[in-house]
């Protein structure tokens, strides 16, 4: 019974009677949000429409058995489908069997990857991506997903393996455009940039509660899309445009799927890209959410109600699915409490996929392409563009060389360039650690740097602050700044490095490190000390650097000064490093 009991989610252990109409309200709400962007994304990631709609239901009950985020949305999500497309269309056809077959083995893959790195509570893995190449990448992704939208939208035919060849045929193909779908595909973009944009404003000076507004501007797509489908019927345009078409009605199938050994091997990378992604950018919404909550979070629990909602999708004939920006912040404005509003809007899929599916059979594809398009140009991330460019100009490089790999190679290319960059900037930043020459501050025991402040310093002895741990890539620049340094001290009889930053030596370090007290002791300079940490001081002291070493190990810099200034041959008494 105590076992059985622990299998309960916390939230549910936890649940008052008293959030049920705030759970209830926010998944009446959210709920709305499921279906054009369920229909939509499954498009989007050359799926039939019915698709999207099982990715919105059992997976939310999955995740909400695992995952800790109270409010979060996890459904289809453009980015995914993007990925989705690009490592399948080499496999089959859209929307073939084929096709479906390796969408559903790519979810499970998925799924299979993020629940596996929370068992092992790998939740640390979202730190492979530094924001900007994450910024870069999506941003990236938004410009494909707008270029790869506009033949619907616009009701032409153009092809092209890169998004500039496709640009330059859909320009080519313009004059070809369908009015009709143009006009429905326009308007809808149109509104809903409007509704974005302006809506919520207008609303409110009309005396709505801020939080209606918003919300009515959000919910602006369900509505579209009730329009458009009353347009088509009564206008009797089902034959001028290319529509949703026949929707099967009913419950998905719990199924395992096919599992062909070398179609798995193919879609192993892929799967892990789309994995890492998912939790980074579900990892940040559900963040964002809980410091404005004032909740705490938990990444291994996220990785498994990642894992779960997939694994299940995948066995229900769905998509990749992800935490949702637009959804997520609709459930939490309608007043989601807990992950029982997910649960309460996937069961308001059951009347959905039973009986209204046929509602939607006359839906224009132009409007679910609208909705597409003005989703993915709210992922473009200008500001962070021009935040990182000044604040930092290698995270400015990374994000922007990201979003044109993504434009010029592909998803998968770009997301592999982006980590690459990453690993690459820490690499860079490393190898260049700051050194900087300190002096003491008049009347005190703080040593400070001496481009910064007016400092005493003393003619025979140099004081090196090292801002950084000392490993391979980085005690070349080390060494190299110590030696022009000391030409530019000629009279330096003492050397102090102070480690107060240095949480590492690696074994290419200290091998440099007797070098350099081998070399100074040739040039009648004593190598010494000061700050040390605990870890790394036990590090050295297997070493032989410490016997060997022309100098001492102070305790602090002050110390090392006094002891210097005045010629003791000890310093005064030490406590031992923490």
């Amino acid at each position: 019974m105590k076992r059985a009991y622990r299998l309960i989610p916390n939230w549910l252990r936890n649940y008052r009677r008293r959030w049920l109409a705030s759970d209830l309200t926010a998944a009446l709400v959210s709920g709305m949000l499921l279906v054009p962007q369920g229909l939509a994304y499954a498009l989007l990631a050359g799926l039939p429409p019915h698709v999207g709609l099982y990715a919105s239901l059992v997976p939310l009950i999955a995740y909400a058995a695992f995952g800790s985020s109270s409010a979060m949305s996890v459904g289809p999500a453009a980015v995914l489908s993007l990925m989705t497309v690009s490592a399948l269309s080499p496999l089959a056809a859209a929307g073939s069997p084929e096709y479906i077959g390796a969408a559903i083995v790519l979810t499970l893959l998925s799924g299979l990857f993020l629940f596996t790195m929370g068992l092992f509570k790998l939740g640390t893995l979202a730190n492979l991506l530094s924001h900007p190449v994450i910024s870069g990448f999506v941003s990236g992704a938004a410009a494909l997903i707008i270029v790869g939208q506009l033949p619907a939208l616009l009701g032409i035919k153009a092809d092209g393996e890169t998004a500039s060849i496709k640009l330059f045929h859909i320009l080519e193909h313009l004059p070809d455009a369908h009015l009709i779908t143009m006009a429905f595909g326009v308007t809808t973009a149109v509104v809903l940039i409007f509704s974005r944009l302006w809506l919520p404003m207008l609303l409110f000076r009309l005396g709505a509660p801020k939080q209606f507004a918003r919300l009515a501007a959000r919910l602006m797509p369900m509505l579209l899309v009730l329009c458009a489908i009353g347009l088509v019927h009564w206008l009797k345009l089902g034959d001028k445009l290319d529509i949703v078409g026949d929707i099967p009605a009913g419950l998905p199938e719990m199924a395992l799927p096919d599992w062909d050994g070398n179609l798995v091997y193919r879609l192993l990378l892929p799967a892990l890209i789309i994995s890492l992604l998912t939790f980074v950018e579900s990892l940040s919404i559900a963040q964002a959410l809980a410091a404005r909550r004032g909740e705490r979070l938990n990444a291994d629990g996220e990785l498994l109600g990642l894992g779960a909602a997939n694994i299940t999708s995948s066995l229900s004939g769905g998509l990749p699915v992800a935490g949702s920006f637009s959804r997520t912040a609709v459930n939490a404005e309608a007043g989601a409490v807990s992950p029982l509003a997910g649960v309460l809007a996937a069961l308001m899929m059951v009347p959905v996929l039973l009986y209204l599916t046929g509602l939607f059979s006359e839906l224009p594809l132009t409007v679910l392409a609208g909705i597409i398009i003005v989703a993915a140009a709210s992922l473009f991330d200008f500001r962070g563009f021009i935040h990182n460019w000044r604040y930092d100009r290698t995270d400015g490089i990374a994000m922007l060389c990201t979003f044109i790999g993504v434009l010029l190679f592909g998803v998968e290319v770009g997301i592999a360039l982006g980590i690459g960059l990453s690993f690459a900037t820490l690499i860079w930043r490393s190898s260049r650690p700051h050194i900087a020459v300190v002096g003491r501050m008049p009347g005190t025991e703080q040593f400070r740097n001496v481009l910064r402040y007016d400092v005493e310093t003393h003619k025979d002895i140099l004081f090196l602050r090292i801002d950084e741990s000392l490993f391979f890539s980085n005690i070349s620049a080390v060494e190299d700044r110590l030696l022009s340094e000391l030409k530019r001290h000629p009279d330096t009889r003492d050397l102090v490095l102070i480690l107060s930053s240095v949480s590492r030596i690696d074994g290419t370090a200290l091998e440099r490190l007797h070098q350099i007290n081998k070399d100074l002791r040739s040039r009648s300079i004593r190598l010494h000390l000061s700050e040390v940490k605990g870890p790394v001081l036990d590090r050295l002291s297997r070493s032989k650097l410490l016997e060997k070493l022309t100098g001492r190990i102070f305790l602090s810099s002050y110390i090392a000064e006094l002891a210097l200034r005045h010629g003791n041959e000890a310093p005064p008494a030490e406590e031992e490093p923490a």
